[in-house]
């Protein structure tokens, strides 16, 4: 099915266009214009699956699942939820507060957004048809263990107290009436119709970019460059991974195709890895939004524990074979 994409890109890059195989330009352009349009129909696929999903889950329903659970229960409930629920960085203050409101543990609240932007649906599928199993299995294992890990240790460390007062004193408002009511087939479809044109609506510019990157990367740098600097011969490459990650914002589905690039050019799947899931998940649009409910200090221990993490996850990848 995914050769339908191979097979555009041939004829316009190869027949409309007439560039010759095998040059760089043609490279370049050909994973450019292969990969744009099937991330864009991987996107609209997955967002329009995922709305309807999000039609029947409320970010209300998700914390009477969470609530009064054992801890350990609600760390593993609460990775689960963040991997498979559609809430972007957007919804990570109300989703907070709700859950501070219903009682549940802050370390439980915290695995959850962190298991939330590492395990983005669209990225699992996307990493599926693009990468293959054996990353996206990692990837979401990764970002599992990771989530309950942090919220243990944030639990045990009591760093509640490192929440804005004013957290605990607000009352969340009523959920999503969609969710709540009982919406017909055809408003259900509307409303993941709806998903579709404003998710891609506000990242369509961040996915050409993240294409561009990768086409740029695919046709033109050279292998032996990337080996250099991004190889297993250098020891420092996965920190400097996660470093590079934190300015550049992207979501998932932008990042994806640099990271075919990357491993295509012979950059270790941990280094690539790494670098994947900062720019994701540490990103400063997040971490600006988050500072609406943390204090400085917690911010500081959230963004340094997911960075130890990823540097830590990169080297271990980097050192099994797949």
């Amino acid at each position: 099915m995914l050769r339908v994409f191979t097979l555009l890109a041939d004829r316009v890059v190869y027949g409309l266009i007439g560039l010759s195989p095998g040059t760089h330009a043609a490279d370049a352009l050909h994973f450019f214009v292969e990969d744009t349009t099937k991330i864009f129909a991987l996107l609209a696929t997955v967002i329009f699956v995922m709305g309807l999903f999000r039609s029947m889950l409320s970010p209300e329903r998700v914390r009477t699942y969470l609530e009064g659970k054992s801890r350990w229960a609600a760390y593993g409930m609460a990775v689960v939820l963040g991997a498979v629920t559609p809430f972007c960085s957007c919804s990570s203050v109300p989703l907070f507060i709700g859950f501070v409101e219903a009682g549940i543990p802050v370390g439980a609240t915290m695995a959850f957004l962190i298991a939330s932007p590492m395990i983005n649906e669209v990225a699992v599928v996307l990493l599926l048809s693009l990468l293959g199993w054996k990353l996206t299995i990692l990837y979401v294992a990764t970002g599992l263990v990771v989530g309950v890990a942090g919220g243990a240790l944030i639990d045990g460390l009591r760093l509640e107290r490192w929440v804005e007062e004013y957290v605990w004193k607000i009352r969340v408002g009523p959920a999503d009436a969609l969710a709540q009511g009982r919406p017909t087939p055809r408003e259900r479809a509307n409303f993941a119709w709806g998903e579709v044109r404003d998710i891609i609506g506000r990242i369509w510019l961040y996915v050409l970019i993240g294409v561009g990157l990768g086409a740029g990367l695919h046709g033109f740098v050279p292998q032996d460059f990337l080996a250099r600097w991004a190889g297993a011969s250098n020891p420092l490459a996965v920190p400097l991974a996660v470093l590079a990650g934190v300015p550049l914002y992207a979501n998932a589905s932008g990042i994806i195709p640099v990271a075919e690039a990357l491993l295509g050019k012979g950059v270790p799947v941990g280094t690539v890895l790494a670098l994947m899931m900062s720019v994701v998940a540490l990103s400063l649009p997040e971490m600006i939004i988050l500072r609406k409910v943390l204090k400085v200090r917690m911010l500081g221990f959230f963004a340094g524990y997911l960075a130890l993490a990823f540097v830590t996850v990169g080297y271990l990848f980097n050192a099994i074979r797949l």
